[in-house]
């Protein structure tokens, strides 16, 4: 796969903007994690995301989409930001910052997904929480990001004598595929192996790795598959990588892992949503808590969104005819015109699929603006790929 030299955007290419640098990170200079070396050694394309020089695939990108539905592939994805919360007050503090309920994390361990939303209910970013002691939480990022969700973390803290500590000693790995677990289990010791198999999903454990490397292994990801991303030093995320990709994990590219998550039916964060997008209006109330007693940032216009009536909606399109869905094309529908948020060719259905807001209400026969042409699509429920395969009626 390694060696394929094929097109990086047959048949219908993503949106090569979705790789440029990001417009909210604010950065002068590319970063690079521990593994730029090792990319470059097996050919990458790189590009600049949110920053970072980072890679978009190593040949084919619809190989190595393929290899994480169908196998095992692994992303550097060392450039998300590990922050570290510790004091008596941090559930309460969490309780506050975020929209979905911290209260939810009764066993150390468990992660929560959710959004950090602004006062007028905009999405600041959307993370994930773990949950490791009472007075010790662990957020995960975006990189694009960073500055700004450490600022306003910061600022909310305050208040709590809520510790934040940045940690840019770590990189991380993302391990993906229906075999991911399994390739990466095996090169664990033998007396910690039982534990990793028994993780959950949705939760995270510290083990010791492969030659005694200190491993935080959270059984999450990004592609809609089975694995783990881990956070391990920097110091030995290269000797980690090499033993992956020994043990039959292959390399796949920032490409891959975008089609993956948008076939899984997962926002993209500056694409699908931001600061002037609530949640209701992103496909993302699962993840709001309207629990009693909890005053969080952002609560009150939330409620008052919904009261007055979610005026957009976030849907899935499936195209049926030749050619690509592209972010920013105009989506005609009954109740007006919406857009195109993130879209591009689907591997794993050999078809276009996009996410798009438009107009709430019943929207009718639904069009897309090509170059002039009204193309008909499909309005579906998302994902669109589960458990590695087509959803039912995609």
């Amino acid at each position: 796969m390694l060696r394929s030299r094929l097109a990086l955007r047959p048949k219908g290419p993503i949106m090569v903007d979705r790789f440029a640098r990001h417009p909210l990170q604010g950065k002068t200079m590319t970063d690079k994690t521990e593994l730029n070396a090792s990319h470059r050694e097996l050919g990458a394309r790189m590009v600049d995301f949110g920053g970072w020089d980072m890679p978009i695939a190593y040949g084919s990108q619809i190989e190595e989409h393929h290899a994480v539905r169908k196998d095992a592939g692994m992303f550097d994805v060392s450039h998300m930001t590990v922050v570290d919360l510790t004091g008596e007050k941090t559930r309460d503090f969490l309780r506050k910052l975020v929209a979905n309920n911290v209260d939810k994390l009764a066993k150390p361990g468990k992660a929560l997904y959710t959004c950090m939303l602004n006062e007028e209910g905009g999405v600041i970013d959307d993370l994930i929480v773990y949950f490791l002691r009472e007075d010790f939480f662990r957020l995960v990022v975006n990189a694009a990001t960073r500055a700004k969700d450490l600022a306003w973390i910061e600022k909310q803290a305050a208040a709590f004598g809520v510790s934040v500590r940045e940690r840019p000693e770590f990189g991380m790995i993302a391990v993906q595929g229906p075999n991911a677990r399994a390739k990466l289990i095996g090169l664990l010791p033998s007396d910690v192996q039982e534990k990793a198999t028994k993780l959950g999903k949705f939760a995270a454990i510290e083990i010791e790795g492969p030659n005694g490397m200190p491993l935080f292994l959270a059984r999450t990801g990004y592609t809609g598959e089975d694995g783990f991303e881990v956070v391990v030093p920097n110091s030995r995320v290269v000797e980690l990588w090499n033993l992956l990709k020994d043990a039959g994990v292959a390399p796949a590219g920032l490409g891959a892992r975008d089609t993956l998550r948008l076939e899984a039916g997962m926002n993209l964060y500056g694409q699908d949503m931001d600061e002037t997008v609530s949640p209701w209006e992103a496909a993302l109330a699962w993840t709001i808590s309207l629990d009693d007693g909890r005053d969080f940032i952002g609560r009150t216009a939330l409620e008052k969104h919904k009261a007055d009536g979610v005026k957009r909606v976030m849907v899935g399109l499936v195209m049926d005819d030749k050619g690509v869905l592209r972010h920013g094309q105009k989506v005609l529908t009954a109740n007006g015109d919406g857009e195109i948020l993130s879209g591009g060719f689907a591997p794993t259905l050999g078809k276009s699929i996009a996410f798009a807001r438009i107009p709430a209400g019943e929207p009718g026969d639904v069009r897309v603006d090509i170059r002039g042409r009204e193309v008909p699509v499909r309005v579906v429920t998302f994902p669109f790929v589960r458990d590695g395969q087509p959803k039912a009626g995609i």
